[in-house]
Order: structure tokens, then sequence, then C-alpha cells
């Protein structure tokens, strides 16, 4: 037993080190690839001259240093944050609801927080400075999250599949909200709303990575600490109260802090679907059903996935960038219908 259980550890340790060695490569690629192409050997010395001034010798343009430094770097590290914390949350998300399909965008969290943004964008202002639309989004997906948990408990939707379903109701129902946001809105202004409905990565800045950066920093180490609280969860909320797991609120805590760390992506990323989806499944068939090992596998997958995402969304009709939600979407869409057919395949055995 012993045996087997170090070498699936060190397995996973490698599964690691190759994601981070992943992670490195595709930040290097996102950035080197674009309208205009720059070598991978300008990145990096770029980066590094940034790094360590003086360091190498600059023998590029001060264009293509602006470029790579002041667009595309911060780009693909925001992507890299927001996939990394929409998988965790929807890791998280499938522990406590025992649901398969629970994600952040299909239980309505993703909808609440566009809705905070384009509220604090179109109608509120930005009365708290860059703090604003963040919070907002916050509230917004808290909101949608305590409605959804609402429904559920009104429609007496105990099992997983309802909760999906109320969960996509209510995000009609805020989706809804929103587009009337929109029409009440300054005409001029709702073209920047587009960003939020379909998801984008454009507008990045450096002063933006430190509200992302700043709630995985916060919120990591305690579904970390919490994975074997997550694991019990996963048998059946009997099994976690036998183990002394206090279940309604774990799982209201769980709901928070995913509502947290999906509105400030959402803030940063517009809506951005299936990455919480997909990410967990493709990390337990890799490293099996354990959080301790999912968790940290799914944020690695999950950053490594949405830059590669923008990578598509930035060349398939280059010059011009295609909202990566969209990108998000069909590929995420796919692997839906394939995980339902897979899950008819094991019930009709």
């Amino acid at each position: 037993m012993k045996p087997a259980r170090r070498s699936c550890l060190m397995s996973t340790g490698g599964l690691l080190v190759l994601g981070l060695a992943l992670l490195v490569l595709s930040i290097v690629v996102g950035v080197s690839v674009g309208a205009v192409s720059v070598p991978a050997e300008t990145v990096l010395g770029i980066v590094a001259n940034k790094l360590f001034p003086g360091a190498v010798e600059p023998l590029w343009t001060a264009g293509r240093e602006a470029i790579v430094w002041e667009i595309r770097f911060p780009r693909v590290l925001l992507a890299g944050l927001v996939g990394a914390g929409l998988a965790m949350v929807g890791a998280a998300l499938q522990a406590v609801t025992r649901n398969p399909l629970a994600d952040p965008h299909l239980l309505g969290i993703s909808s609440g927080a566009a809705a905070g943004a384009i509220l604090a964008l179109l109608h509120t202002g930005l009365f708290l400075g860059l703090l604003t639309v963040p919070l907002m989004a916050f509230a917004g997906a808290l909101a949608a999250t305590l409605i959804v948990l609402g429904v559920t408990r009104f429609a007496s939707a105990t099992s997983a599949d309802k909760l999906v379903l109320s969960g996509v109701a209510v995000s009609f129902v805020i989706m809804a909200f929103a587009n009337i946001l929109i029409f009440l809105g300054d005409p001029r202004a709702t073209h920047t709303v587009v960003f939020w409905m379909l998801g984008g990565l454009g507008l990045a800045k450096w002063s933006h990575l430190l509200f992302p950066l700043g709630i995985l920093a916060l919120t990591t180490p305690y579904f970390l600490a919490k994975s074997a609280d997550l694991n019990a969860m996963t048998v059946g909320d009997e099994t976690a109260a036998t183990l002394g797991i206090p279940v309604a609120r774990f799982r209201l805590t769980v709901f928070v802090f995913g509502a947290l760390v999906t509105g400030v992506m959402v803030a940063f990323s517009g809506i951005i679907g299936f990455v919480g989806l997909m990410i967990p499944h493709i990390a337990r068939a890799l490293v099996g059903g354990s959080y301790l090992r999912v968790l940290p596998v799914s944020l690695l997958l999950g950053a490594v996935f949405l830059i590669w995402a923008d990578i598509l969304a930035r060349t398939l009709m280059a010059p011009e960038d295609m909202p990566i939600g969209i990108v998000t979407g069909l590929i995420g869409g796919v692997f839906f219908i394939a995980l339902l057919r897979s899950k008819a395949g094991v019930g009709g055995r």
C-alpha cells in the first residue's frame, strides 16, 4: 500500500514539474505570438533586462519592447491567473455539490459577477476607484450564489442535476437583469460591456494583476488546507458529518470563496465559461480523486489552458482579437457533450 501511494505522489510531483515547465513555455509562446511576431530569445532578453537592468544588451527596438512588456506579458499573465482561479473554483464546487457538471459559469456565479461589473461601469461609476469593479463583481457573484442556494431550497432541488438546472435558470434571470442595465445605460458606453459579455483579456495592465494574484494568494491556501474535507464531501453529506465537518457551513464557505475568486476574475476578464468544468475532470483523470493532488494540478492546467485559448483568440482572426469566451465556449461545449455522453454510457451499462 505504501509503495503504491509513494509512487502516486512521485508521479504527481513529476506531473507538477512538467506542468510548471509547460506553463513557462506557454507564457513565452503567448508573448511571442501575435500580429507582430517576436522571437522567443528577444522575449527572454526583454524580460531579463526588465527584471535585472543591464543584464542583456538591448538589440531590439523600443516598439518591440513595449509590445512585449506593456501589452502581451501582462495579458498572458492575466490569462494564467484567471484560468488557474476558475479551475480551482470549479474543482471545489464539484466536490461540495457532488456534481461533475458544477462550474462557476453554469451555476450563475459568472453571470452575477458580470452584472455587478456592468452596474459599476454604466450606473454607479468608479466610486471606490479601481477597486469598484472587482468589489461590485464580487457582490454580484455572491448574490447569484445565494439566489441559487435559495432557489434549490425553495424548489426542494436537492439532487446534483437539479442544482445545475437551478444555476442555469438563475443565470438566465441575472443576464436578463444585466441586459436591462445595458439598455438603461449610456449608449455611448455600452460598447465596452461587450468585453464582459463575451470575455477578453485585451485590457490587461500590470496594475490589474495585483487583484487576481492577491485573491489567489489568499484563497488557494484555504482550499488546499481543506482538501481532506473536500474529499469527504464527494462521498456524501452523511459521511462528511460523521467526520466532524459542519457540512452546511463548509459548503456555504466554499461558495463564498468561489464567488470571491470568480468575481475578481470576471471583473478583469469578462465571462469565460467552461474552464471550471473541464479542467478538474482532466486533473482527476491524471492524478486520481484526492483533492490534495487535484487542486494544484487544476491550477496549473487551468493557467496553461487559458493561455493557449488566448493565443488562439489572438491568431485565428489576426490582426483582430476574437473574444476569448467564444474560444472557451466552443471547446467547452464539445467537452460538455462528450462528458454527458460518457456519463450516459456508464449509466447504460
